[in-house]
């Protein structure tokens, strides 16, 4: 049974929101482990959108994808039953990669580095965090704070509803796997290249002290990539978590820089195994030979001369997508797939091991401890009409490979 066809109720997205929010009454949260185990991984029966539009010219973009028959929807567990839907919460992401998220964590900050101002981004992240248990996290507590690219308060970019839901998945999806985090906000004035604003809220988030810095955006990759990546994306003492795209085989800016954790995707799913999870490649992932940035010395991979993607991987395909809570570009609770759901996953992982002072450079301490991960040894992101002859560089193996790096989290020992 596919991922789409199974019968099964999200959990816990009901609470009492702010006066503005209305939500419907929703089922009462069930553990991970009553899941239905019988159904096999999804052959992309989902129909989805990207949240922001195509890269042109010098513009990144977001890599978020929203579930385009789910928008708004499921709020009770008859609409999920009607719909078919079960995207994954808090509690199922901790449960797969068998996370202390309620242990750890608290002494550190993840910075989430998006384009554009999501007005709504605090409140949303309010919903969805007492919705699947976990504590607050707002301005006032500490725990929350939202600043321009300048790390200002109060003055923000021009909102954008396709970012928004961006900012919304990384934030829930840090809230996620790291709910005693800190959590920064950084909102670049504009996504176009040439400002280059991304870059330089990345500068910012490393300035205001982030232990790890999510980033879930790319663009193709450019001659000159290579002073980019040395000017905003070599921080030392911090780990940077870049996904890796959604457009299958081909490597992409900034997630080719040396000095990042290049972030690939999964589909995840429940099985009868030991673990109660299973994981192939998903299809969709980035992966590749960067065209320009030389190999890191801590990458010994034989088939590619310069640097190589991915390193790591986690769920990220929209048949098994995950929930999020966005009121801004959307009408509240979404499924939403894309690399920007692994990414700040990863972020959080790293934030929870807690070790980013001392772990560089780049991703080298996965490499080293890479036998602490879930190895994925199927699935291909080589996409129609193109072959890579069984290669590692676009099909998941035993041991490295480009879709899924050295695996997804087994606890926190490799990060």
């Amino acid at each position: 049974m596919s991922f789409r066809a199974r019968i099964i109720g999200w959990a816990g997205l009901a609470l009492a929101a702010a006066a503005a929010l209305t939500l419907a009454a929703a089922a009462a949260p069930a553990a991970a482990s009553g899941r239905d185990t019988s159904h096999t991984p999804s052959a992309g029966l989902v129909t989805f959108r990207h949240a922001c539009p195509a890269p042109s010219g010098h513009t990144m973009t977001c890599l978020a994808l929203i579930d385009s028959t789910a928008a708004g929807r499921p709020l009770t567990r008859a609409q999920a039953t009607s719909d078919g839907l079960a995207p994954y919460l808090a509690a199922d992401l901790q449960s797969a990669y068998k996370l202390p998220s309620a242990l750890l964590g608290e002494r550190q900050m993840i910075a989430i580095v998006d384009a554009y101002d999501d007005p709504n981004a605090e409140t949303d992240l309010a919903v969805y965090r007492a919705a699947n248990n976990l504590p607050a996290c707002t301005t006032t507590n500490g725990c929350f704070e939202k600043v321009n690219q300048e790390g200002q308060q109060g003055s923000y970019p021009p909102a954008d509803a396709s970012w928004a839901v961006e900012e919304s998945l990384d934030l829930d999806m840090a809230s996620a796997i790291c709910p005693n985090c800190k959590i920064t906000l950084v909102e670049a004035d504009d996504a176009d290249q040439t400002g280059p604003n991304l870059e330089i809220a990345e500068n910012e988030a490393a300035s205001l002290g982030a232990n790890v810095i999510s980033n879930s955006w790319d663009s193709p990759e450019y001659d000159g990539e290579t002073a980019d990546c040395s000017t905003y994306f070599d921080h030392p003492g911090i780990a940077i978590t870049v996904a890796s795209g959604d457009s299958g085989f081909g490597a992409e800016y900034p997630a080719t820089c040396a000095d990042v954790t290049a972030v690939g995707g999964t589909t995840l799913y429940q099985d009868t195994s030991k673990r109660g999870w299973g994981e192939t490649a998903w299809s969709g992932t980035g992966s590749g030979c960067s065209a320009f940035i030389p190999k890191p010395a801590w990458q010994h991979d034989r088939l590619c001369g310069m640097r190589t993607d991915n390193d790591t991987a986690a769920v990220a395909d929209p048949d098994t997508p995950v929930a999020v809570y966005d009121s801004y570009g959307e009408d509240g609770w979404i499924a939403v797939g894309g690399t920007s759901v692994a990414t700040p996953l990863i972020a959080g992982v790293y934030a929870l091991a807690g070790n980013t002072a001392t772990i560089g450079p780049g991703a080298s301490w996965i490499y080293d401890h890479h036998q602490d991960l879930y190895d994925v040894t199927s699935g291909s992101n080589a996409g129609p009409g193109f072959s890579c002859g069984g290669s590692y560089l676009c099909t998941a193996k035993k041991g490295y490979d480009g879709p899924t790096g050295w695996g997804t989290p087994h606890g926190i020992g490799a990060f």
